[in-house]
């Protein structure tokens, strides 16, 4: 999957911490505003981790990153460099900024067609730990997403986990596949899906899983409809291999049974393998977020 080489890329939708970290880092997360303990529930089997091992609700918060020293001179490169698909094609940076707009576009689109307005969310690059509007984040936790300050939050050495730690084979939408998961959480903040699966539990028909596998499901959407957004040109089986390969490698009993030894289906969270691999091709085949009901009947 390549960027349509005269496409115009929008930085601005990216903002660049990498080499910042916080005052004082190390001392996990804090459970601050709403929604950070539903954040750790989305990320933390990506990685294998204990999410109770990530959440410090007795830590001291952290002082407020300073945005005007890092995040400025890593904006400031991705204004210079990232200008056309022809360097989202040329540079792994540009890349992500170009899926970044790709996703949004879709999303954009789709909310005028139902009469409303999309509100956008940021991709924000940290490496090593972050402050968010959640609490105090590290790169331990993988991509998430947080509802207090509607931002998506990636170390970009994710994609290298990927492959390396997690098996997955890698590729172009393998990658995207996992921002437009990100962004398809935002997707259910703004219509309240979040809200409305407060007590999201565990198991393979817990809320947790449904709202992973709706975010699954979300991200096969935007696949179908990239190239209609003007970035993208079609995925070819390949990529659409890579993604559903890439689903799959971060499936709950996977990476139980990698990291422990052993499957316990009643401690999923985001579910199976086979599960995410089937909504991700829900959304995909069908290009419709109506398709992406996860919210009712069994999974």
């Amino acid at each position: 999957m390549q960027f349509n080489p005269n496409a115009n890329l929008d930085p601005s939708q990216v903002e660049d911490r990498r080499g910042g970290g916080f005052p004082g880092g190390g001392g996990g997360l804090v459970v601050g505003g709403g929604g950070i303990g539903l954040i750790v529930l989305i990320v933390a089997l990506l990685l294998g981790v204990n999410p109770g091992d990530l959440i410090g609700g007795s830590a001291p918060s952290a002082a407020p990153y300073d945005q005007s020293v890092e995040g400025g001179r890593g904006d400031t490169t991705l204004a210079q460099e990232c200008h056309t698909g022809a360097d989202a094609n040329a540079n792994e940076d540009c890349r992500v900024v170009g899926y970044v707009n790709s996703i949004q576009a879709y999303w954009k689109d789709y909310f005028a067609q139902k009469g409303q307005q999309y509100q956008p969310a940021k991709t924000v690059f940290f490496t090593n730990a972050i402050q968010t509007g959640c609490g105090e984040a590290t790169s331990e936790v993988g991509p998430f997403y947080c509802n207090e300050d509607k931002d998506v939050y990636i170390d970009l050495g994710f994609f290298d986990d990927l492959r390396t730690k997690f098996g997955a084979n890698g590729g172009p939408l393998a990658q995207a596949y996992v921002l437009a998961h990100e962004y398809g959480h935002h997707i259910q903040d703004l219509t309240g899906t979040l809200a409305a699966v407060q007590d999201s539990g565990s198991g393979p028909q817990s809320g947790s899983v449904r709202i992973e596998l709706q975010a699954d499901c979300y991200a096969g959407v935007w696949a179908r409809h990239a190239a209609d957004t003007g970035y993208l040109t079609p995925p070819t089986d390949k990529d659409v291999a890579d993604a559903l390969n890439a689903a799959a490698s971060i499936g709950d009993d996977r990476l139980q049974q990698e990291f422990q030894g052993q499957v316990r289906p009643e401690k999923w969270t985001h579910g199976s393998s086979a599960q995410r691999q089937q909504w991700f091709k829900t959304g995909y085949q069908s290009g419709d977020p109506a398709a992406c009901d996860t919210l009712h009947g069994q999974l």
